[in-house]
């Protein structure tokens, strides 16, 4: 694209002029670019310029060599500007980073050398101090955050034996590292909303378990007696850290040691390592637990499948494939729940696998990719001869239901292919899937729904609500339309408080369905509802008191 425009032969002239600069320049402009379009975000001013100071398997950073911003912007011969809006640095156009992504010989491995940067920033003395207080100098601690949160990640795309050293020296005091803090405050910020912020941060196999660097977790497996069981604050062990992410080597690892125990639960959830695998939709990890001498201990005859080779590898080790969690969710269900095509199908091909067994709440596998619209594992859910398609659960709601709920058409005609589904069923609280279809405003699949012989459109749910009735509350003009359309449906008909969809729309100012109703010769715009000066509002759920004016 940018030759095509007539700007990769001038990138190419600026960065022969990067590089027959004198002095240091060079080295800071190409640094610059390296930092710039290799990070895993923006870096501010102070992070870049910090960066650039940086000797790697220095001891301390030598504050005379931080560069200004205008000695590193005028080092990359207007390649790279400050974003006034962020004040961070980044390329002058998005077309540059398309050259250099095309040009992958310019930096001689890139994240190599950033991770061996952020690591020797880590291990300066004056960063492990920050342990113990605050730092004398904040002026050397700009750099720390991205450092922190990052040099994992760099490590794992370029592994150095330097930086596997740089890794060891930082992780040996790892526990009380102020690192180590900010990268659980993240992490539990992005899984956890924050619930276990300000407790004690996981060890140093934690971390690089959760980093996925399986040199180093061998390493550390080797000069520290870990407890490879061990939970930390939010509950999970090593093996689950890998698992989750998806980190096949590391989980190879850690279920090669013989202490490991693989089906051990979380302290949060319930959970195990393969039902955090199956979650993520990390196939290799799954196949990992399907595959070697794994035994379900409870299973009948303690029947073992063994895979050749695979236990000498990993030894005995006993994994219940269908084991549930605190909320009766297998690895099966978390799969389907997510949508994961390639690791319900490794888990159905096991017969110690229950396809349709149902969580605490009575949800299904084939009922959580029907609410979450995964046709693909619906399909595969339904070959199987021991799935019910038609089953509900604890709140009378069907897979068809939920679909429909959701607006999922490509799910909804799948179901509606079966014999056997109720396309009109209602649930305990009276509510058909057309009745929910309307209330969310999914026209397309009500417009499927009114296609069926056995619909009833008008049929009102235990607190006389018709879908008419719902799709108007709600402000559901094109639902309201196709309604309207049909002769069968009652445009007046009143709920159990004796108000009408207009009085819905009406108080609730959707002027487009009120304008649709006031079209209709049998919609009375003067209908009173029940006499009472307070009225319960019934829906699904607890109350809602409003007050007739």
């Amino acid at each position: 694209m940018t030759d095509s425009l007539g700007l990769g032969g001038a990138y190419d002239a600026t960065i022969r002029r990067i590089k027959a600069q004198e002095g240091d320049g060079a080295r800071l402009g190409m640094a610059a670019l390296m930092w710039i379009s290799h990070s895993e975000l923006p870096l501010s001013v102070d992070e870049m310029c910090h960066a650039l100071a940086i000797e790697i398997g220095s001891a301390e950073i030598n504050p005379n060599n931080i560069p200004s911003i205008r000695t590193v912007l005028r080092c990359c011969e207007g390649l790279a500007v400050v974003d006034e809006g962020s004040s961070t640095v980044r390329l002058i156009h998005f077309t540059l980073k398309e050259y250099l992504s095309g040009h992958a010989d310019l930096f001689d491995r890139p994240h190599s050398k950033m991770a061996e940067t952020c690591l020797t920033y880590l291990n300066f003395q004056v960063i492990k101090d920050l342990s113990a207080g605050p730092s004398r100098d904040i002026r050397m601690t700009s750099f720390l955050g991205y450092c922190s949160l990052y040099w994992g990640i760099h490590m794992r795309m370029e592994p150095s034996d330097r930086s596997r050293c740089l890794a060891l020296d930082l992780l040996n005091q790892y526990d009380m590292h102020i690192s180590a803090k900010l990268l659980w405050r993240l992490i539990m910020k992005q899984l956890f909303t924050g619930r276990f912020i300000g407790m004690k941060p996981f060890s140093a196999l934690h971390c690089i378990s959760y980093f996925g660097i399986a040199e180093v977790a061998i390493d550390l497996i080797k000069t520290k007696k870990w407890d490879l069981n061990h939970r930390d604050s939010a509950g999970l062990t090593p093996l689950m850290w890998a698992a989750s992410h998806g980190h096949e080597e590391v989980v190879k690892v850690l279920l090669r040691q013989k202490h490991t125990q693989p089906d051990m639960p979380d302290a949060l959830r319930g959970r195990t390592a393969l039902s955090w695998a199956a979650g993520g939709g990390h196939e290799g990890v799954v196949r990992l637990f399907l595959g070697p001498l794994f035994i379900n201990p409870g299973s009948i005859g303690r029947q073992r499948w063994v895979s050749e080779g695979m236990g000498v590898l990993f030894g005995r080790k006993y994994v219940n494939l269908d084991r549930p969690d605190d909320g009766g969710q297998t690895p099966l269900l978390w799969a389907a729940k997510g949508g994961h095509d390639g690791a319900v199908k490794l888990l159905l091909g096991r017969k110690d696998v229950s396809p349709g067994r149902p969580d605490n709440g009575g949800g299904t596998p084939l009922s959580w990719a029907s609410l979450n619209g995964h046709d693909g594992v619906v399909k595969l859910l339904l070959e199987k001869k021991d799935v019910i398609p038609d089953r509900a659960d604890n709140y009378g709601q069907t897979p068809f239901s939920w679909a429909a709920c959701n607006g999922h058409d490509g799910v909804v005609k799948l179901l509606l292919e079966l014999e056997g589904v109720g396309s009109g069923r209602p649930d305990n609280f009276g509510q058909t899937p057309l009745s929910w279809a309307s209330r969310n405003g999914h026209d397309v699949v009500v417009k499927l729904l009114l296609e069926q012989g056995d619909i009833s459109p008008d049929k009102p749910d235990n607190y006389g609500r018709s879908p008419l009735l719902w799709a108007a509350e709600n402000g559901r003009d094109r639902v309201v339309k196709l309604l309207l359309e049909r002769e069968d449906v009652c445009p007046d008909m009143s709920d159990n408080d004796g108000q009408t969809p207009l009085s819905w729309a009406a108080e609730n100012r959707h002027d487009g369905v009120v304008k649709l109703l006031l079209e209709r010769e049998d919609v009375s715009p003067l209908k009173p509802d029940n006499e009472s000066m307070m009225v319960e509002r019934r829906s699904r759920g607890p109350p809602v008191v409003g007050v007739i004016e």
